[in-house]
């Protein structure tokens, strides 16, 4: 991919850019005009116009999504009701799936994944920060796994990005890292969530190092919030065409 760095871009002009997965790092931008910007993604430290927007961005994603501030939690009780809120809410979403023909849940949106590869890096992400990182199994993944696009390939990683298997396949896979992910919050008590990882051995992602409980749980959440959020976005797209 291109790398941009140290460059004097003033009074440069831009239409009609696709930068999917671009990452930006800062960048001033003075006596600019711009309209018409759509930017999805983790925004940190946005200034406009003198104002820190982040905060206020952060406050209205909580009051569209009241339960977006359950996925924060900072107690082992706050980490069970999170899990369980997300099981609730995917059963929505795989309501919707279901309703589709089988195809269009192998079908991309504007380039980004569909849902059965959302669902299939959903299963990296539990086997790499659960089973990896907070229980040391060093191959946790399955060959269905697909880890996240900037991932430097690893021969002992699965990384079959064409891989169409069935949604019911998947959705068992799914049960089993569920149920692997309840039962560590079930014996969850506040040492441990307050506790660092032993380091993993072997290969593969994370690399070996101790971690933090609290942000393995937090990451897991995360990503199940953010990409049920992603598919319920490109459903929407996908039915209307279907």
């Amino acid at each position: 991919m291109p790398e941009f760095k140290h460059l004097d871009l003033a009074d440069a002009r831009f239409h009609d850019l696709e930068l999917r997965r671009a990452s930006f790092w800062k960048i001033r931008a003075r006596g600019v005009w711009i309209g018409e910007v759509e930017l999805d993604g983790q925004i940190e430290g946005l200034r406009i116009n003198g104002v820190d927007v982040g905060p206020l961005i952060e406050a209205e994603l909580d009051r569209i999504h009241p339960q977006r501030g359950l996925m924060r939690p900072t107690d082992v009780e706050g980490f069970r009701e999170a899990w369980s809120v997300l099981g609730t809410l995917w059963a929505g979403t795989l309501e919707r799936a279901r309703s589709l023909p089988a195809e269009k849940l192998h079908e991309r949106v504007d380039g980004e994944w569909s849902f059965i590869q959302t669902l299939r890096h959903l299963l990296f992400a539990t086997d790499i920060w659960i089973s990896r990182a907070v229980l040391g199994d060093p191959r946790p993944w399955h060959a269905l796994s697909l880890p996240f696009d900037e991932m430097s390939p690893d021969d002992e990683v699965p990384w079959d990005r064409d891989a169409q298997p069935s949604l019911d396949e998947l959705l068992q896979l799914r049960a089993k890292r569920a149920a692997t992910v309840r039962s560590v919050l079930d014996n969850l008590t506040p040492q441990h969530l307050g506790s660092l990882t032993e380091p993993v051995a072997g290969p593969g992602y994370p690399p070996a190092d101790r971690y933090p409980v609290s942000e393995c749980l937090l990451t897991v959440l995360n990503e199940e919030w953010q990409h049920r959020l992603y598919a319920e976005r490109d459903l929407d797209r996908l039915g209307s065409s279907a």
